[in-house]
């Protein structure tokens, strides 16, 4: 990447944003998506210290292609193919049931590059930290409960990518668990 990180990462936030405008986050607050974005982002800007630009892109973009109209053909026009790379790692195959969708992650997170195993820690630290804050609605303790369950052994297959960013994860389910 060539360009200045900073100025690469405006259009990928001005994309996203974009893409998931009309969305809002499953919690009761029903906050914009963007929010969910933003911090992934950050996480990964944190756990990178800056220095992947790209990954930090990719993370900006993870859910454009598996909830938006986006293509990776659309990301990597706009991004190159290292972000597409990236994005494609840590989307899910919307063709699949749910229930085999959460098996794969399971099984793939050890075996993603560690860009995107970075992105995938942010992840489901996020959504963590926004199901002990503003639960979706209708979710009883079990699914929630189980839901934290199935994050870690997704994490757990990927937490090696950055310690920190582990640490970070860690304590947002034990935060969660321990409320």
């Amino acid at each position: 990447m060539t360009e200045n990180p900073v100025a690469a990462l405006a259009p990928a936030y001005h994309f996203a944003a974009s893409a998931h405008v009309h969305q809002r986050r499953k919690g009761e607050t029903a906050e914009p998506y963007i929010n969910h974005l933003t911090e992934v982002a950050e996480l990964v800007a944190r756990a990178t210290r800056g220095a992947d630009p790209e990954v930090i892109i990719a993370a900006v973009l993870h859910d454009t292609v598996e909830d938006t109209a986006t293509s990776l053909s659309d990301v990597e026009a706009a991004f190159g193919p290292r972000v597409a790379g990236l994005v494609a790692e840590v989307t899910d195959d919307k063709s699949l049931p749910k229930q085999v969708r959460k098996v794969l992650q399971i099984e793939h997170a050890p075996h993603l590059s560690r860009g995107a195993r970075i992105i995938k820690l942010a992840d489901k630290t996020s959504n963590l930290r926004a199901l002990r804050t503003s639960p979706p609605a209708g979710w009883e303790e079990e699914r929630k409960s189980d839901y934290v369950v199935w994050a870690r052994r997704v994490v757990d297959g990927g937490r090696s990518a950055d310690a920190w960013l582990a640490g970070q994860f860690d304590a947002a389910a034990d935060a969660y668990e321990h409320a």
